[in-house]
């Protein structure tokens, strides 16, 4: 078993996150965009190579904001992950350009399209992982929040 590297996009404009939006048989839910590095790519590679997948467009990687554990067996979707053991890394990034004019070029299973979430109102929807909704807000109101997260949802 192996542990698989992440590299996660933490995209804000406007007090607005950017979000892959995505659906299974509870109805959507959204993720940040990003995905696993693959062998000689570097993590920012990764990012940017994701990004341009799933939401279309190019960015800039910035701050290392965030480490994040996942470790399938202890989450609500167990059986479907349950060797799953990934670690991910959210950076700060910005788009290189305005997205309205380009799509994505490689969705996810799951994904349907991409959504700007008001940083106020995420709270009210589905998303993964959950823990990081509180560190946005906060991180926002310019206070403390941790860079390793450990292992939440």
């Amino acid at each position: 078993m192996h542990i698989r590297n992440s590299a996660k996009a933490m995209i804000i404009k406007e007090q607005k996150v950017l979000l892959t939006k995505n659906k299974d048989e509870e109805g959507y839910f959204y993720l940040f965009p990003g995905g696993g590095q693959e062998h000689g790519e570097t993590i920012h590679e990764t990012l940017k190579r994701e990004c341009i997948e799933e939401i279309g467009g190019e960015v800039s990687v910035e701050e290392l904001i965030h480490v994040r554990e996942y470790i399938g067996k202890n989450h609500e979707h167990a059986s479907f992950d349950a060797h799953l053991h990934q670690i991910e890394y959210y950076f700060v990034c910005q788009l290189a350009s305005d997205l309205s004019t380009i799509t994505p070029t490689n969705l996810d299973d799951h994904q349907v399209g991409v959504e700007w979430i008001d940083v106020e109102d995420m709270s009210a929807y589905r998303i993964y992982p959950k823990e990081l909704v509180k560190h946005i807000v906060r991180r926002l109101k310019n206070e403390k929040v941790p860079v390793y997260v450990g292992d939440v949802n």
